[in-house]
């Protein structure tokens, strides 16, 4: 599990946006142009109203990814996501982030995805402020700014969201990856990335393109990706 890839600069196209019938050949497509964070964006009709995809995916997926010398990147926005922490490390996922304000026992939720020997994640929506990373000093890996409320793609990227990005990088120790997920494409890659981002989640600008391996090579060229 080479997770060590998510802290590099990197863009990590979801597969939200992707065209569920040619799943494995769009995977192919942008990992052939580079990309090598594979981003999987699960939603309970709970937390967030729409209903995605399962740990079916990832583990559908997982073969083809690390084979690729990639990672899967799952974004649990769910309720109570410790109780899914398991089968998604079972299906093969490397990272997995779930929500601050999806479970009251968000401490045991990090220490869950991490026994289960994945990195962990924590997740910020838009109306959530800095502040709450403090709390959690050490808990965890990498840190998620929403940059759209969750639970629809093709969103437009929030006002102030570079600013909270900025604000977060000051709070949080040096070196520790932050990854933006709502709107991002070549427009907005650029200023999240002065902000402190790092990881940047890019659904419809790569996959709802005509040519997404061009699409993604864009929104790496304005991130600063490798």
């Amino acid at each position: 599990m080479n997770v060590e890839l998510l802290r590099d600069v990197r863009v990590a196209p979801s597969i939200l946006a992707s065209d569920f019938a040619r799943l494995g050949e769009q995977v192919a497509e942008v990992m052939d142009a580079g990309a090598r964070v594979i981003h999987v964006d699960v939603m309970d009709g709970h937390f967030v109203p729409p209903i995605s995809i399962g740990a079916l995916i990832v583990d559908a997926l997982a073969g083809q990814v690390h084979d690729a010398g990639g990672v899967i990147d799952v974004h649990l926005m769910v309720e109570r996501p410790e109780r899914l922490v398991a089968d998604f490390a079972s299906a093969g996922a490397d990272s997995i982030t779930v929500h601050f304000e999806a479970t009251p026992h968000v401490h045991y939720a990090l220490h869950a995805v991490r026994e289960a020997g994945c990195n962990a994640g924590v997740a910020l929506n838009p109306g959530t402020p800095a502040t709450a990373v403090d709390a959690l000093a050490g808990a965890y890996d990498l840190l998620l700014c929403m940059t759209v409320d969750p639970g629809w793609g093709g969103q437009p990227y929030l006002p102030g969201s570079d600013a909270k990005v900025a604000a977060l990088r000051e709070r949080i120790p040096a070196g520790t990856p932050i990854e933006v997920d709502g709107g991002i494409g070549p427009a907005t890659a650029g200023p999240a990335a002065a902000g402190g981002a790092t990881l940047f989640v890019a659904g419809s600008s790569i996959f709802g393109a005509d040519d997404p391996a061009a699409a993604y090579r864009a929104v790496a060229a304005a991130a600063g990706a490798v």
